[in-house]
This record gives C-alpha cells, structure tokens and sequence, in this order.
C-alpha cells in the first residue's frame, strides 16, 4: 500500500510523543493534518482517496505544543517522492534542544 506515515519518539523521554500536531503540504498547499496518537504514529497523513503521487512533500511538526522550551518550536521535512508505487515512512526523532529523521520503512 502506498501512501505517507510518521511516528515521533521522544529521545529524552524515552518514549512515543503523543499529541504532536503534524501537516503534510504538497506544493504550498496543506493536503492533510493529524496529532500523532498515544503511539506516536500517524498511519496515514493523505486523506482517504487520495492517490500518492511523485513530487516534493512537506511535513511540518508543531514540535513547540509538545516540548514549550523547545529550541525548534517547528520541524519542517521536506522529502521527494520518485515511486508513487511505495509507502514513505519518515520518522522524527526529538528532544528539547534537537531532532534527527530518517526514512523508515
């Protein structure tokens, strides 16, 4: 199945981030928006019947909700989708002072 996920740990804590607000945009334009559940996971950002197409994404972390001493109040990925035919999982990984992200499977 194709489509667009993400899950958010919490590197300082030792845990999932729940309660993340997350939008994915495709050209300027926000096409979805969730909260990552008590798992940290959002098993899909595209909303139902819509195709995964090629192109550049932009997923946005309101990172600042969940760590309110953050020093990135806002982590923005932007990834490149060549292979409309596969899942793209981008993981994040925060702490109050930094992030790292990766793409998952």
């Amino acid at each position: 199945m194709s489509g667009i996920s993400t899950h958010v740990l919490d590197t300082a804590r030792g845990r999932p981030a729940a309660g993340i607000r997350v939008h994915l945009s495709r050209g300027g334009v926000v096409i979805g928006s969730r909260l990552t559940g008590e798992d940290g996971r959002i098993s899909s950002l595209l909303p139902a019947g819509t195709p995964l197409q090629p192109g550049r994404y932009l997923l946005v972390f309101e990172t600042g909700s969940y760590y309110p001493e953050a020093f990135f109040p806002e982590v923005s990925i932007l990834f490149e989708v060549r292979d409309a035919e596969s899942h793209h999982h981008v993981p994040l990984l925060i702490s109050p002072f930094g992030y790292t992200t990766y793409r998952g499977s």
